[in-house]
């Protein structure tokens, strides 16, 4: 009868307490901050950049290929 006891007092008010936050933190995620004008454009500036410096990169490999050991 104890177990029934400590089960129905601690481990039932556990799971309702993670179940709540799960499906807040969930709710939170489902609206993400809308962005300004400057900030996507600034976000589009960063992947342009990083897409020609991989550019560059794969042409400077080219040129030298990898250091082996052998």
């Amino acid at each position: 009868m104890l177990p029934v006891i400590i089960i129905v007092i601690v481990v039932i008010p556990i799971l309702v307490l993670a179940f709540r936050a799960a499906t807040r933190s969930k709710a939170v995620g489902e609206h993400p901050v809308p962005e300004d004008d400057r900030t996507i454009e600034r976000t589009e500036q960063e992947f342009a950049d990083a897409e020609a410096y991989q550019e560059q990169w794969r042409e400077e490999e080219k040129q030298h290929p990898k250091n082996t050991i052998l």
